[in-house]
C-alpha cells in the first residue's frame, strides 16, 4: 500500500469552483444544414406537421412539447409507427402518478407481432446476420425468421407454455435465443435470459424467483481461443429450478450431447412440427420480459417490463435518436444478460437488420468489432465506453467503413474517448453517448441527428423524458450545477413492477422515496443551458472532498490513460475521528512489468492534480490484482466501498455475474487487514 499526500490538502482548498466548471467540450460533430431532413426524425417532424399542424424551430422546443404534452406526444408516436392494436385504447394517459401511471388504457397488442411486421412486406430481405467465434456465420431472411418463430411457438405450446408462463434461457446472443424470445412473446408468456458466462449462482438467483416452466440452454461456447463447456452448469441449474416442465438443449459447442447426458428436448425437436404464426393480444402493461439490474449497487433487482411500453419506447429511441429505419444494419456488442440485448432485438420493430455477435471482442485483437462493422456494412455500431477507451489506449485504427453512428453506453465516455472516436472514424460519424438503465430499458439522455456532439458530453434529453438535476431539497439545479438525476413525469417504459413485489413497496423504495412522486435514479448529472449534460457516476459512489462532490469518471479518464495502468477504481470512505474528511482510495491494476513505486505514484498524483484538481488526488493508492466489474463493463464502486466498510461480498453483489467472480474476494481480504 502506498500513501499519496498531496502538496495542498483538500481541506485547505477554496470551496468555490470556477463559474465555467465543468468546462464545455469542443465541438466534434454538428448537424448538416437543413437537419434533420433525410432522417427518421425528419420524417416524424414532417408527419406531425401534416397531421397535427405542429412545427418546431429546434430540438429544445420539440423536447419541451414532448414532456409538457405527454399524452399527445405518445399518441403521435403510436400513430406514426402504425401500432397494431388488437383492441384500441380508450385513453392514452389516464394517470400521471408515479408510480402507477396508466398508459393506453384498455389497449391490447403484442410486441412480437410488431417485431415481425417486415416478414409480410419484405419477406426475402435479410433480417438477421449472426457472427460467432463458436460456429460459422449465418443469415436469416424475414420469412425464415418468422417461420422459425412459428415453429418454436408451436413447440412451446406443446410443452404447455401459455400466457403468463415463464420461459428462461441460458444462452448467448445467437439466432436461437432471438427466435425463442419472439415465440415466447407471441404466446403472452414472460421471458428472461442470462448469458452462459454467468455462474450457476447468478443464474439461479435470477431464474428461481420466476418459477419458470421451460429452460433453453446451450452446452458451451468459444470465447476467443478458449473452449468453455457448460453441460455440468446446465445440470445444476436444472436441479435448482423445480418448476421446470422441460429443458431444451440448444447444441452450440457440440454437435450432439454425450451418450450419458440427461434426456432432453433438442432445439430441432422443439421446432419439428408446423404451427401457425399467431399473436396473443395482451394488455399494454402485460409482462414481456424480466430484466435483472447489473448489481453495481447491490444484489440484482427483478424488473418487469411490459409489451406496450417497450414496443413504443424502443421504436422512439431507435428511430428518432439512433436514426434506424428499414434496411439499416445495427450491431450492439452485448450479452443476453444486459438490457442492450433487448434494445438491439427491438431493431426488428423498425425493420432494421440485426447483426449479432457472440465472442470476445478483444480476440484476436481489438479490431475485431471494427472489422465486422466494415464487413457487414453496419450503419450503427454500439459498444461500451470501456471498449472505446481500450481501443484508444491500444492505438486501434478501424478499417474503412460505412458507419454513421457509434453508440456508446455502459458508463460515461471520457472526453478523450470522444476525441479518439471522432479522429479515427471521421467527421461523418455521430458519437451517440447515452445514459439510462435496465430499470427503464432505455436512455434518459442521449444523441439526436438534430443535436451537436461535444467532447465528454451527452447531447441532450430523450424525447418524452422530463429528466432534470435536483438538489437535496428537490429543486431543479441551474445550468452547470451538478445534482441528482431525476425524472419528474412518467416514462412509457418505467417498470410495470418488480417480480414478487405485490404491494409495490420494493419499487417505491428503489426509486420514489428520496423525492416523493419523482423518479430518483441514483446518478449524478450536470445539465447545461442547451440541454446537453455530463453524467458523472452513481450518487452513492460520488467522491466527497471537502464538501465538494466529484465524479469518479473524471478520475478514470486520467488514470486509465497512463500507460502503466490497465484499470482503476476509486472510492471515498466515510471519515472517523482519525480521518474526519474521510479517505479517498485509488486502486490500480498495473500493466505487465510495472510496479507501484514512488515514481509511478508521483505520476498518478501529478496527472490528477494537473488535469483535474488537487481535490481529485487520492489519500491512498493501492495496487490490486483486478477491478471488479460486470459483464457490461460497469465498475463495482459501491460494493467495494461497502466491503471496505465491513460488509461481506456475498451481501453486496452477485459475484458470479462478474467478469472475474473472484475479484471481490481480494477486497474482502484487504478490508480485514485494514
Amino acid at each position: 500500500m502506498v500513501t499519496a499526500v498531496p502538496d495542498d490538502p483538500p481541506g485547505d482548498m477554496p470551496d468555490d469552483l470556477p463559474d465555467d466548471w465543468p468546462a464545455r467540450g469542443e465541438l466534434l460533430w454538428e448537424p448538416a444544414p437543413g437537419a434533420p431532413a433525410g432522417t427518421e426524425l425528419g420524417r416524424y417532424l414532417a408527419w406531425i406537421a401534416a397531421e397535427r399542424g405542429l412545427t418546431f424551430p429546434g430540438y429544445d422546443e420539440l423536447w419541451r412539447w414532448s414532456v409538457e404534452e405527454l399524452s399527445d406526444f405518445w399518441q403521435s408516436i403510436a400513430e406514426w409507427t402504425a401500432t397494431r392494436w388488437r383492441v384500441v385504447p380508450e385513453q392514452t394517459l389516464a394517470s400521471r402518478a408515479m408510480p402507477g401511471a396508466q398508459w393506453f388504457v384498455g389497449g391490447r397488442l403484442n410486441y412480437a407481432e410488431h417485431a415481425l411486421r417486415s416478414a409480410r412486406t419484405r419477406p426475402d430481405e435479410t433480417a438477421v446476420v449472426a457472427h460467432s467465434q463458436t460456429r460459422p456465420p449465418l443469415a436469416l431472411s424475414w420469412r425464415e425468421l418468422a417461420d422459425a418463430v412459428a415453429l418454436c411457438r408451436h413447440g412451446l405450446r406443446a410443452l404447455g407454455v401459455t400466457r403468463g408462463d415463464r420461459v428462461v434461457a441460458y444462452a448467448p446472443n445467437i439466432p436461437e435465443t432471438l427466435v425463442a424470445f419472439l415465440a415466447t412473446a407471441s404466446l403472452g408468456a414472460v421471458w428472461a435470459s442470462c448469458p452462459p458466462e454467468f455462474g450457476v449462482r447468478a443464474v439461479v438467483d435470477r431464474f428461481a424467483p420466476l418459477e419458470p416452466s421451460v429452460l433453453l440452454a446451450v452446452d458451451g461456447y468459444h470465447y476467443g481461443a478458449r473452449v468453455i463447456d457448460r453441460r455440468v452448469e446446465v445440470d445444476t441449474i436444472e436441479d435448482a429450478l423445480p418448476t421446470l416442465r422441460a429443458v431444451v438443449h440448444v447444441p452450440y459447442l457440440h454437435d450432439a450431447p454425450p451418450a450419458d447426458a440427461r434426456p432432453r428436448i433438442t432445439w430441432d425437436g422443439l421446432l419439428a412440427e408446423h404451427g401457425l404464426l399467431e399473436f396473443e393480444a395482451v394488455p399494454f402493461d402485460h409482462p414481456l420480459f424480466v430484466l435483472s439490474s447489473s448489481g453495481t449497487t447491490g444484489l440484482p433487482k427483478a424488473i418487469v417490463h411490459g409489451h406496450g411500453g417497450i414496443t413504443l419506447e424502443h421504436q422512439k429511441a431507435l428511430r428518432l435518436h439512433h436514426d434506424l429505419g428499414e434496411g439499416d444494419r445495427v450491431l450492439w456488442f452485448t450479452t443476453t444478460g444486459w438490457m442492450m440485448w433487448n434494445l438491439l432485438v427491438s431493431g426488428l420493430l423498425v425493420g432494421a437488420t440485426l447483426v449479432l455477435f457472440d465472442g470476445d471482442p478483444g480476440w484476436p485483437d481489438l479490431e475485431t468489432l471494427w472489422r465486422l462493422a466494415s464487413d457487414t456494412d453496419l450503419d450503427v455500431l454500439g459498444v461500451s465506453a470501456a471498449f472505446v477507451m481500450a481501443c484508444r489506449k491500444a492505438g486501434v485504427a478501424p478499417p474503412p467503413h460505412g458507419l454513421r453512428e457509434l453508440g456508446v453506453t455502459g458508463s460515461p465516455l471520457p472526453a478523450d474517448g470522444f476525441r479518439w472516436a471522432a479522429r479515427v472514424l471521421g467527421e461523418r460519424v455521430r458519437i451517440a453517448s447515452t445514459s439510462g438503465g435496465t430499470d427503464v430499458c432505455t436512455a434518459f439522455v442521449g444523441s439526436s441527428p438534430w443535436l451537436p456532439v461535444r467532447a465528454g458530453e451527452i447531447s441532450g434529453r430523450y424525447l418524452g423524458c422530463d429528466v432534470r438535476a435536483f438538489d437535496p431539497d428537490g429543486t431543479t439545479c441551474p445550468p452547470g450545477v451538478v445534482g441528482e438525476l431525476v425524472v419528474t413525469a412518467p416514462m412509457l417504459s418505467m417498470p410495470v413492477a418488480f417480480w414478487n413485489d405485490d404491494d409495490g413497496s420494493k419499487l417505491r423504495a428503489a426509486y420514489f422515496e428520496e423525492y416523493p412522486g419523482v423518479w430518483h435514479h441514483g446518478d449524478r448529472v450536470t445539465f447545461f443551458a442547451d440541454g446537453a449534460c455530463i453524467v458523472s457516476g452513481r450518487s452513492d459512489a460520488t467522491l466527497n472532498r471537502g464538501g465538494v462532490r466529484l465524479g469518479t469518471g473524471d478520475v478514470y479518464a486520467v488514470v486509465d490513460a497512463l500507460p502503466e495502468v490497465e484499470d482503476s477504481l476509486v472510492v471515498h470512505l466515510d471519515g472517523d475521528a482519525d480521518t474526519p474528511m474521510g479517505e479517498l482510495v485509488l486502486f490500480v491494476v498495473l500493466a505487465d512489468g510495472e510496479t507501484l513505486d514512488e515514481a509511478l505514484r508521483v505520476r498518478i498524483v501529478s496527472a490528477l492534480r494537473d488535469d483535474l484538481s488537487p481535490r481529485h488526488v487520492p489519500d491512498t493508492i493501492v495496487a490490486a490484482p483486478s477491478i471488479p466489474s460486470t459483464l457490461s463493463g460497469k465498475k463495482l464502486e459501491v460494493p467495494v466501498k461497502r466491503i471496505l466498510a465491513g460488509a461481506r461480498a456475498a451481501d453486496v453483489a452477485s459475484t458470479s455475474s462478474l467478469v472475474d467472480p473472484d475479484a471481490l474476494a481480494w477486497f474482502e481480504q484487504l478490508a480485514a487487514s485494514r
